[in-house]
């Protein structure tokens, strides 16, 4: 038994072309930012064109707008982001299972007695658009962490693992390939 989804809007599938607005409630935006495991979304919506294809696909177009607040990845910080992105997506008819690899063809998802949760594909498409790695504009890693701080203040201890300049640092992954080839 599979459960409804937290932004769901069911749509009957059809041939006559179609415009519409979808937009998710206050509850459903907390639902889903606890989905996406992000601090809170403030406001959903997206706006779509359905029209009917060939072969009995439907073609979804338009575009998604949300107000998101994520942790910035250096500081763990509140940082807040619009989201604004395209959605492109072919709808197939029953039975027909996603054929399409090409990463930049539109999205395929299978409809199921001509019907298709169009919340459920817009929010799948958020998912997709949110910032993998948030950071606040003035976030800054630690002099001790950051990978370019490896300088002259940096401790012995780490200058020594520096290579000096012209030196070649050895590489990693030699010892693998030495167990490979045993």
């Amino acid at each position: 038994m599979s459960a409804t989804p937290e932004f769901s809007r069911p749509y009957r599938l059809g041939n006559e072309p179609k415009a519409l607005e979808l937009a998710a409630t206050p509850a459903e935006c907390a639902a889903l930012a606890r989905r996406f495991s992000i601090l809170g979304i403030a406001g959903f919506t997206a706006s779509l064109s359905l029209k009917a294809e060939t072969g009995g696909t439907v073609r979804a177009r338009g575009r998604l707008h949300a107000a998101v607040t994520q942790e910035c990845i250096v500081t763990l910080d509140p940082v807040d982001q619009v989201v604004d992105a395209a959605i492109d997506l072919r709808i197939l008819p029953d039975g027909v299972p996603p054929t399409d690899d090409d990463p930049d063809s539109p999205d395929e998802i299978e409809s199921a007695g001509g019907f298709i949760d169009l919340g459920e594909a817009a929010a799948e498409q958020l998912a997709l658009a949110l910032d993998p790695y948030p950071r606040r504009p003035d976030a800054a890693l630690p002099p001790e962490l950051d990978a370019s701080g490896l300088d002259a203040e940096a401790p012995a201890a780490q200058r020594a693992a520096e290579p000096s300049p012209g030196e070649s640092r050895p590489n990693p992954f030699a010892a693998l390939a030495r167990l490979k080839r045993d």
